[in-house]
């Protein structure tokens, strides 16, 4: 199938013929992957007879899909022209991404939420979209409905609250320190930190001392 098509059901129709020249000029396999929880997408440089990788979660909504893949293809530039002297979200890369979201901004691709989200980023992107609570929020208004009112957020849920993964791991939340929570894995009492916004399930009616 003609990589626009498949590009338009995952990200807005008038960004998909940049992003399938970007894949062409820079011979990228370009991959749409499965959700991870982890990460909204991931790049790799040639390394062993391959060459440039990038993969992007399958579930985002079209304005976190786009944002996403310019991250990514960002890295791939700076790569390109620094190769492992650059930091990998270093002054380099963060050049390159406003560059590459710039003709997105022309196109008035993202809702005025969204693009005002994006420049306030934009001013000293950091490692990871989500790592922007402001424009991770942003995107997040667009995503569709869940069919499961039992998702929520770690900030949405009470302290010591119990909430579980999409692996089944049980949690409870402890403490905020600085961005992050400080929550406990009940079973085996190791300690994590979860972003705000990380996406739980709820055990409802179950707390832990």
């Amino acid at each position: 199938m003609d990589k626009v098509k498949v590009l338009e059901k995952y990200l807005p129709a008038e960004a998909a013929p940049l992003i399938a020249r970007w894949i062409d000029y820079f011979k990228c396999e370009f991959k749409i992957s499965r959700n991870r929880n982890s990460k909204f997408g991931d790049y790799r440089s040639p390394y062993g007879g391959k060459g440039h990788r990038i993969s992007v979660n399958y579930d985002l909504n079209p304005y976190a899909f786009l944002v996403t893949t310019v991250h990514e293809f960002a890295h791939l530039h700076t790569w390109n022209e620094h190769k492992q002297k650059a930091k990998p979200h270093g002054t380099e890369w963060k050049n390159n991404f406003k560059k590459m979201m710039q003709p997105f901004f022309e196109k008035e691709i993202f809702p005025a939420d969204v693009k005002k989200a994006i420049i306030n980023y934009l001013d000293n992107p950091a490692a990871s979209s989500c790592s922007d609570l402001n424009l991770y929020r942003s995107l997040r208004k667009y995503d569709p409905p869940k069919e499961s009112e039992a998702i929520l957020t770690v900030e949405k849920i009470p302290l010591k609250a119990l909430f579980k993964l999409k692996d089944g791991r049980v949690f409870r939340k402890d403490e905020k320190l600085r961005k992050r929570f400080k929550c406990t894995e009940v079973a085996t009492k190791r300690i994590y930190l979860f972003s705000p916004v990380a996406e739980v399930e709820l055990i409802e009616g179950a707390t832990a001392a």
